[in-house]
């Protein structure tokens, strides 16, 4: 096949999936969201007494083998019909993360309208990116455990396929039929930032014409409550979970610890426009930094974030005034919610009047690696619906983040146009990946 000129090719958004502490669908998610509905609760899959924080964002009422809305054909009309995520008997092969991130994947999928196309296009031509910070945590702690009471007859064969990281986009690529490039990125909670961004670079590339994009976690597990506990990195307020995660905040004290799975179906836009695909936004930039300055806290003044701003900005070919909102990485934490704010604040300074700026885990908490593709989706819908969601909880703004001259959208939704927006999410180890979207 001859190579194709890669100059002209954009990259857009023509599927949205998630399962999150505030919804088991998209738009269940996103409706939590515009209406400022926290999605976090005590913890009730351990026992979390002792431990300073015992508050988390669970998923609830979730079936990773609920049947699907509508069958799917991705192997074509002549293939076998794939009637949901999983069959129950496959359910125990994976771990939580897999069954997090192929529910939210096949909900995009289904969602871009791309099945009733498949035949029309190679599969070769169909990519995976799904990132995933930690892996099967709680897997490897309850497989400890049997291993100990019982020896290693006792461990499961399926123990492996339940804790790696890139079996959640093995088994897209499987269920799917995705035969293109099928990897997993692993970069703190910039994780599915990078796995967009990287997605992104392979259809601009020509390497493929459609990727599947994004990430999951799910690490509400003793060892990872406990370690960031001990940390003191986690809020504690566990008398008022919802009322726990408060980005700007004067009082606030911590993240909140989070599970779920946010992804994209991203598509070359020629390709889109051939199908009569509905575009919700364009992926017009990604930018990838790092601080080199600390394992766990941002740089002073978030100098590596504002770089990475900048460079998704120079790769859409758009200057800050042309940003309506940053969706921002905003974990709650006392330093890093100030640092990124400053950040923002210098990258966006001739247009700071009219911007706003909102942290989606005041309600979501922090889905870790998926905290990046979350943020994309708060992005991505407010230009669709022109509405911003808020930052709940924001009752007595840090004096230190209110002499920036931000407008945080405190408790409740903005309707505004949204031409474009930049979603930020940063990570442990000083890694920061910054996605700019906007109308087609």
């Amino acid at each position: 096949m001859p190579h194709r000129s890669v100059s002209t090719r954009r990259v857009v958004i023509t599927g949205i999936g998630a399962v999150t502490p505030c919804g088991n669908s998209a738009p269940e998610t996103w409706a939590a969201l515009v209406a400022g509905r926290s999605g976090i609760g005590r913890i009730t899959r351990f026992d979390a007494a002792g431990c300073t924080a015992q508050i988390a964002g669970e998923v609830r009422n979730f079936d990773p083998a609920r049947p699907l809305p509508a069958p799917l054909h991705p192997r074509g009309p002549g293939g076998e019909p794939l009637t949901q995520a999983f069959s129950p008997k496959d359910v125990k092969k994976f771990g939580r993360f897999t069954h997090l991130g192929t529910a939210a994947a096949v909900e995009a999928y289904a969602d871009s309208g791309i099945d009733a196309h498949r035949s029309s296009f190679p599969a070769e031509r169909m990519g995976v990116n799904l990132g995933v910070g930690l892996g099967g945590l709680p897997e490897m702690e309850a497989m400890h455990d049997t291993w100990k009471a019982g020896g290693f007859r006792k461990i499961s064969p399926f123990f492996i396929i339940q804790i790696a990281p890139n079996l959640l986009a093995g088994q897209v690529s499987l269920q799917l039929d995705c035969r293109g490039s099928n990897m997993s990125v692993a970069s703190a909670c910039a994780t599915s930032g990078h796995a967009l961004g990287e997605a992104a670079a392979m259809i601009l590339r020509d390497d493929a014409d459609v990727m599947i994009a994004g990430g999951a976690e799910s690490t509400i597990t003793p060892l990872a409550v406990g370690a960031f506990a001990q940390m003191r990195a986690l809020s504690t307020r566990n008398d008022a979970p919802e009322k726990a995660s408060r980005p700007y905040d004067r009082d606030r004290d911590g993240f909140v610890l989070s599970e779920g799975s946010v992804v994209f179906v991203l598509e070359e836009l020629g390709h889109a426009q051939r199908r009569g695909a509905r575009i919700y936004a364009e992926l017009r930039g990604y930018g990838a930094s790092a601080d080199a300055y600390h394992l766990s806290s941002l740089a002073p003044g978030a100098e590596g974030s504002a770089r990475s701003m900048e460079a998704a900005l120079r790769r859409a070919n758009l200057v800050s005034t042309d940003i309506d909102y940053v969706s921002a990485h905003a974990t709650s934490t006392p330093g890093g919610d100030g640092e990124e704010a400053a950040a923002i604040a210098r990258v966006f300074e001739k247009n700071k009047g009219s911007l706003h700026v909102s942290g989606v885990k005041s309600m979501t908490g922090h889905l870790l690696g998926g905290a990046g593709a979350m943020g994309v989706f708060a992005a991505v819908l407010a230009i669709r619906d022109s509405v911003v969601p808020p930052t709940i909880n924001l009752e007595n703004i840090d004096p230190a983040c209110a002499g920036l001259g931000l407008n945080f959208t405190p408790n409740t939704a903005v309707h505004k146009p949204v031409r474009a927006a930049l979603a930020n999410s940063f990570g442990f180890g000083g890694t920061n990946a910054s996605i700019v979207v906007a109308r087609v």
